[in-house]
């Protein structure tokens, strides 16, 4: 597994665990999560397939998403499509954290599956996913429209590659450090057959300081 270190700033705290497929030194798997104007950017790219050409695909997403962060969501799924034509391509999901409006916008296309699960026990409903659309960035980019939710303190959004087995959402203290929930869901999760990674971050409410 490789580690990342444990970091907070903006007003959220996150986390990230991941891991190539056995017999492979790189992951095609790759995450952001950069400030801008209005709060925080975070994405997770899949290139196709996996090894050294995922890699490219993937690399070359989180470039651009660097370059043009403060762009909306549909915005920078348009440039990673425009950029992505010279490689395999690639399957994403892109989330703006709004610290003015306490919101997320929400859009994903491929398979990269994000949970944003409700801190308050009394909420309805207590998880959220994001609207997942077909297609391949950088080959067949479907018609995109972005979701809006209102976000709270202490809600925590889990973005997981297809690497990771289905309801790694399943027995997820929200309680627990972020280092230590990543590391659970990638450890009884893992499928073993493709690149996998765990994203999770929790929404504090406010910036530091």
């Amino acid at each position: 597994m490789s580690p990342t270190p444990f970091q907070r700033s903006q007003g959220l705290e996150w986390d990230v665990a991941s891991r190539a497929v056995p017999g492979q030194k790189q992951s095609g798997d790759l995450q952001l999560v950069r400030p801008r104007r209005d709060g925080m950017l975070a994405a997770v790219v899949d290139g196709l397939g996996h090894g050294d050409e995922a890699s490219v695909a993937a690399k070359r997403a989180i470039e651009v998403l660097e370059q043009h962060v403060d762009e909306s969501v549909i915005g920078l799924m348009r440039r990673c499509d425009g950029a992505l034509r010279t490689t395999r391509g690639a399957v994403m999901t892109l989330v703006s954290f709004n610290m003015v409006e306490h919101t997320v916008a929400m859009l994903g296309v491929g398979n990269v599956e994000t949970v944003l699960l409700r801190a308050n026990p009394a909420a309805n409903p207590s998880r959220e996913s994001v609207l997942l659309r077909g297609g391949l960035v950088g080959f067949q980019l479907p018609a995109l429209h972005a979701s809006v939710l209102p976000v709270f303190p202490g809600d925590v959004m889990i973005f997981a590659t297809d690497g990771v087995r289905d309801g790694f959402t399943e027995g997820v203290n929200l309680g627990d450090p972020l280092p230590q929930l990543v590391g659970k869901i990638m450890t009884r999760h893992f499928r073993g057959t493709d690149d996998a990674l765990v994203l999770a971050i929790r929404y504090l409410g406010k910036p530091d300081g």
